[in-house]
């Protein structure tokens, strides 16, 4: 039994719950003449997408509100792919998915859609500093051109002696332009050099956004970025493109024994060995909590394993101490998912193999690596219990 199957539905489904379905009175009625093709198969359309909703609500729990509508279509459109992730591992992980983890898992998004927002809000600033950064350098260079000129005839209205009090006069409102543009030309360099150390102020804060602040790697919505541009490359270049999710093992244990400001040492731990391997093929991020994500560009599939494998057993092998407490860590492990970006569909299915693999990993038995398998980037149902 599935979250797609009718039966988990109330008689009627969903329809019948809008008052869409036939009334029971209504069954003997002379039935309107046929619709045009197109508007039946919208309505068939329509209709099966509401029974679709019905069974999701259905299968976990969730009343009938205008959220959990919503999320409903979201996710059975694939509207929200990150939504889409997130609850097919919840799934997977056999847990519930109840208004109380939507409602965290929405608090979250928000922070990050605020993100992009500002990330939108830079580019449309760093378009308008660029565009007033030309028309200051244009309008200095007229200015300086009409400086040039206006000296140049100030000093043939100069040598002219027989002239009279006319061209004196002339020559003498002239100096006074002169000084005028002068000082144009000097507000105009400042307006430069403004502008320049704006840009300088922007291009820091966009840096700034697209960090982990903890772990100085670039965050989840750099990483998304990334991704696209190598996916596309990649593609274009006829190059291989993998990427691989990691996770540090009994994460939580080593908050709740240690603290968590020994936890972020941690995270930093791992983030530095990760980042060993990152150069301009391969690129390191962290994606959220104690999970990092790598994609690894002209690199085979094996090779990937290999290299992440091997960074996995150097850090196993390393005893590590508690600096604040003299306590011991003991061992700190990740275990990891890797898959080829082109082995599957699209990117949203291969992000899926990988996640699923790393999923794998942990169920079986943790600190090791799983290679992706074109069933792991198929999206599972869940079941009714």
């Amino acid at each position: 039994m599935t979250a797609h199957d009718p039966s988990l539905g109330r008689p009627g489904g969903l329809l019948g719950w809008l008052g869409l379905g036939p009334r029971p009175h209504e069954a003997e009625a002379t039935a309107p003449p046929p619709p045009a093709p197109l508007r039946e198969r919208r309505q068939s359309l329509r209709e099966r997408q509401l029974d679709e909703i019905s069974a999701f609500l259905a299968a976990h729990h969730l009343e009938v509100t205008a959220q959990t509508l919503s999320i409903a279509h979201s996710y059975l459109t694939s509207a929200d792919p990150h939504l889409v992730r997130l609850i097919d591992r919840q799934v997977q992980a056999r847990k519930p998915v109840t208004l109380e983890w939507l409602d965290e898992v929405f608090l979250r998004s928000g922070s990050e859609d605020e993100l992009k927002t500002l990330a939108e809000l830079m580019q449309r600033l760093e378009a308008s500093i660029d565009e007033f950064g030309k028309t200051s350098q244009d309008a200095r260079t007229a200015t300086s051109e009409y400086h040039s000129a206006l000296e140049e005839h100030v000093g043939e209205l100069e040598q002219v002696t027989a002239a009279g009090a006319v061209i004196s006069e002339l020559a003498s409102i002239a100096k006074v332009m002169l000084r005028r543009t002068r000082d144009i030309e000097k507000q105009m360099l400042r307006s430069e050099a403004q502008t320049r150390a704006l840009k300088r102020r922007l291009e820091e804060a966009r840096r700034s956004a697209e960090e982990d602040h903890l772990t100085g790697l670039p965050n989840r919505r750099a990483f998304e970025t990334r991704f696209e541009q190598e996916y596309r490359e990649a593609f274009a270049a006829a190059e291989p493109l993998c990427i691989a999710f990691c996770d540090i093992d009994h994460f939580k244990q080593i908050n709740d024994g240690h603290g968590h400001d020994a936890g972020d040492r941690v995270l930093k731990l791992v983030a530095d060995s990760l980042a060993r391997i990152s150069n301009a093929r391969c690129h390191v991020a962290r994606h959220g909590g104690e999970e990092f994500v790598l994609l690894f560009r002209d690199t085979p599939v094996a090779e990937a394993y290999a290299k992440l494998d091997q960074l996995r057993e150097t850090l196993a092998a390393r005893r590590l101490v508690n600096r604040a407490t003299d306590q011991p860590f003991g061992q700190i492990t990740f275990s990891g998912g890797v898959a080829d970006a082109f082995a599957f569909p699209d990117r949203r299915s291969a992000l899926k193999a990988a996640d699923t693999a790393l999923y794998r990993a942990k169920q079986s038995g943790r600190n090791r690596i799983e290679l992706a398998t074109m069933e792991d980037g198929k999206w599972v149902e869940p079941d009714a219990a």
